[in-house]
């Protein structure tokens, strides 16, 4: 197999069309009468970094809930996925959970992380290489939420798609649904998934796991509007902002917000934003569902349900899925 060290060749993202796409959907969502912006852009290489620490916190289950789902039922994962085949991560972030599967998956060709901040991700590659020198990474640059084209080395394996951390569950439903078609077109018919998915509890554990004592999980969120400042000209003042986590029972998912402290106005490149005090950003909404529910939406998506892992506790699930 090859080894890739330095990775020189990993297809690109753009950095005029990222900017572009960036600050096209923050005047988009600062508009709106509820003002929102996307939680993808949570990640640059300061927000990838606190979003580490965030999976490491106690009141953060998610992460090592799901690794424990991995480590006891790895066996049974890795022989639902073809022989030989190409694993493509969709937002990699850290190689944590896919270390774990590393574990199991003794026939797999190709591990293909996909994720917008390259620097993170060059990082993450070289330092799974380093450990893994047998196995052929190939690291991607792109939105996973827009069509991307695969290395073309990848050509006749077998695909499966690896999509962790409940990361579906950032999505209204019905862009869920959308986003595991293009997760089909840019497989291929034949292909595999594995899908990590929140499951519904009682409120007070998930407000908790979403607003830490530590703060982590506020300086998250905040780091967006440090992101605007830096890439996109801005000048909110962070500090004129407070977090806020709720879990919103009739949509079944928690809520995420920046909130104003005070009246004012933010100018963003040659636009101004104007707040008054105690008005809202939505940054994030992470949808919780039941097994059976989220088994109807991969159904309505075009995949078929295989079969779902579930902790003790049933505090998380993984989900196998196949395009036929």
């Amino acid at each position: 197999m090859t080894i890739k060290p330095t990775f020189p060749d990993a297809t690109p993202f753009p950095l005029e069309t990222a900017e572009l796409a960036f600050l096209a959907d923050v005047r988009d969502g600062l508009s709106r009468p509820q003002k929102a912006l996307s939680p993808k852009y949570f990640y640059d290489a300061a927000g990838s970094a606190l979003f580490e620490e965030i999976t490491r916190l106690p009141e953060y289950y998610p992460t090592r809930t799901e690794i424990g789902i991995l480590d006891r039922s790895g066996p049974e994962i890795a022989a639902l996925l073809p022989t030989q085949a190409a694993l493509v991560e969709f937002g990699s972030g850290s190689t944590v959970k896919l270390r774990r599967l590393l574990e199991h998956l003794d026939t797999l060709a190709a591990y293909v992380p996909v994720d917008v901040s390259g620097e993170f991700l060059r990082a993450q590659a070289e330092a799974l290489s380093g450990d893994f020198p047998s196995l052929r990474v190939e690291p991607v640059v792109a939105d996973f939420t827009r069509d991307f084209d695969l290395p073309g080395s990848l050509d006749g394996l077998p695909r499966a798609g690896f999509f962790p951390g409940s990361t579906i569950g950032n999505f209204e439903p019905a862009e869920a649904e959308d986003l595991l078609r293009r997760f089909g077109r840019i497989l291929g018919q034949g292909a595999h998934m594995i899908v990590g998915v929140d499951l519904v509890k009682d409120p007070a554990t998930l407000e908790t796991a979403y607003d830490d004592d530590a703060g982590v999980t506020a300086a998250f969120n905040l780091n967006l509007l440090s992101r605007i400042n830096r890439e996109l000209a801005g000048r909110f003042d962070p500090a004129a902002f407070a977090h806020r986590a709720v879990f919103n029972s009739q949509a079944s998912r928690i809520e995420m917000h920046l909130v104003a402290r005070e009246e004012q106005a933010v100018l963003i490149g040659s636009d101004t934003f104007t707040f008054a005090a105690g008005e809202t950003i939505h940054t994030e909404s992470s949808y919780k569902y039941t097994a059976a529910t989220f088994r109807a939406l991969a159904e309505r998506a075009g995949w078929t349900w295989l079969t779902v892992w579930t902790d003790p506790e049933a505090l998380f699930s993984v989900h196998a899925l196949r395009l036929d």
